[in-house]
This record gives C-alpha cells, structure tokens and sequence, in this order.
C-alpha cells in the first residue's frame, strides 16, 4: 500500500470530526433560538453597561465596562456579521462554533455572572439576565434529548422483571 492511498482515509474522516463537534445534536431552530438569545443578551449588555457608567462609583464604572466587554464577546461569537470592521471577527466566530455546548455554557454564565458579583444592582441584574439565560440555554442543550415515554416505560417493565426474579430467587434460595 502506497503513502498515497494511507493519506486519502486520513482525509476523508477529518471533515467528518470536525463537523460533529459543531453539531452536538441541536436542532436547527434551538442553534437559531440561542444564537437570538446572544444577540439580545448583548444588546443589553451593551445598554446596561452603558447606563452602569454614567455614576461616580468605580465599582459601578467597573462592572459596566465589563458588561460592554461581555456585549462585545457576545456579539463577535453569536453573531460575528455585525463586527464586519473587526478582522478577526470570522476566525473567532469559527472557534466559538467549535466549542461544545457545556463549555459555551460556563463561559456565557460565567461572563453573566462576574459583573453582578463586582456591583449588585438592579442594571447589572436585568443587563446580565439574557445573557445569562443565553448560557442556560447552551447548557440544556448540552444535556441532549429527552427520552420518549415508550422506552422509559421498556426500561421501567425490565427493571421491575428483575426486581421480581430476585426476590423469587430469594425467597426459593429460603425454603
């Protein structure tokens, strides 16, 4: 077997890899729904953060500047046509779909959650909400599919068979 024909399965099998990663079982309209919910979430990062801003309190200034930051990150991994100005905007995008869903999840959260730890009020709460809820959702679809009733219901009866063949083979091993 020539290197040639080693190289060609090589080939074959890496788009499928990488296209599998991406994909992680979300349905068309739910990869839309959290995209959406991203897109919003950053606009009111984006609001919030600026609103945040406009006092005297550093802490407050802080946590705004981090919200507008958060908006920034929002918008370049969700939506990345509307920072066309930034080069790398695409490339970045890219990798952000690489991801899996838990690990967007932590970081969507995580991003939510620092500013409303460094200034606790009513704008960083509502500013970070949506973004937070974008991190949930990325998270429920990292947790997959739910079951339907017909092969719960299978896997109820054969535990239940089992459950009944070890205690007759108990009470057998008795007498």
């Amino acid at each position: 077997m020539s290197s040639q024909d080693e190289q060609f399965p090589a080939a074959a099998a890496a788009p499928e890899a990488e296209g599998t990663s991406s994909d992680e079982g979300m349905t068309w309209w739910y990869r839309w729904l959290c995209r959406i919910a991203g897109v919003i979430g950053g606009m009111s990062c984006a609001f919030a953060g600026l609103w945040n801003c406009v006092t005297i309190n550093p802490l407050n200034i802080a946590a705004g500047v981090w919200m507008m930051l958060n908006a920034f990150v929002l918008f370049l991994c969700e939506a990345p046509f509307c920072c066309q100005f930034i080069e790398f905007a695409n490339a970045v995008s890219a990798r952000a779909d690489r991801l899996r869903a838990w690990q967007k999840a932590a970081f969507y959260c995580g991003m939510a959650v620092f500013p409303v730890m460094l200034s606790l009020t009513l704008t960083t709460l509502f500013g970070n909400a949506i973004a937070f809820a974008t991190g949930v959702l990325y998270g429920l679809s990292a947790l997959g599919k739910k079951g339907d009733a017909i092969s719960y219901a299978r896997i109820h009866q054969q535990q239940k068979q089992m459950d009944e063949e070890k205690l007759t083979g108990s009470l057998e091993g008795q007498a």
